[in-house]
């Protein structure tokens, strides 16, 4: 990875992060399953998952960083970047709500929800690039991502570590309104982009 698109580390760092999103699946394809309120009969396999995760969610923020602090932002990483945040969110979230003490705070109709927002921003996008516009991500759908980290990050620390009763308590409240956050945030920030897109249509001629 020296040369070409990997010629500079946002780069290589976003491929790493895709191979490790791929890791995160394996495990947890692997990883026992076991009944809500009930440990797991091995909670190693959910001690990589959870560092996985973490390592591949925080590592987005180093290549956004080193990409804008060198200037070394490129056309692919544009794509590729957000293309890995959805693989990771949205791969994590599949497999949690097929686990049996995960899915009351991922539950299919909910997953149907983000994956059905993600179509709809990558059309819109493509839309958009078609007529000449930029559609950068806003605010709204950064702060989405940032609570489907949060709650995927919370399911697999229950999952990954024995913690006081009362903490475990806490910790599933949480991923409970995290569960209701992630469906406000997907919704919102959808409609945010799509209100950003009848503006940008409204004010830019059409080409002829």
């Amino acid at each position: 990875m020296s040369g070409g698109v990997f010629a500079h580390w946002p780069n290589r760092i976003t491929a790493l992060r895709f191979l490790g999103a791929v890791a995160l699946f394996f495990v947890l394809a692997l990883a026992p399953t076991f009944a809500k309120g009930t440990a797991p009969a091995s909670r190693t396999p959910y001690v990589w998952a959870f560092g996985i995760f973490i390592a591949v969610a925080l590592s987005d923020i180093l290549d956004g960083y080193l990409a804008r602090r060198y200037g070394w932002v490129s056309a692919f990483g544009r794509i590729a970047d957000p293309f890995v945040d959805k693989v990771l969110v949205l791969g994590a979230m599949v497999f949690l709500a097929t686990k049996p003490w995960s899915a009351a705070w991922f539950p299919a109709w909910l997953v149907v929800v983000v994956m059905a927002r993600e179509f709809l921003i990558t059309g819109i996008r493509g839309y958009a690039e078609t007529m000449g516009l930029e559609f950068p991500a806003d605010w709204f759908g950064k702060v989405k991502m940032l609570v489907q980290c949060f709650a995927v990050g919370i399911a697999l620390g229950l999952a990954a570590f024995d913690f006081p009763p009362a903490f475990v308590q806490f910790l599933e409240q949480a991923a409970l309104g995290l569960m209701f956050a992630t469906l406000a945030t997907t919704l919102g920030s959808g409609l945010s982009y799509v209100i950003k897109l009848r503006s940008l249509l409204h004010s830019t001629k059409p080409p002829t």
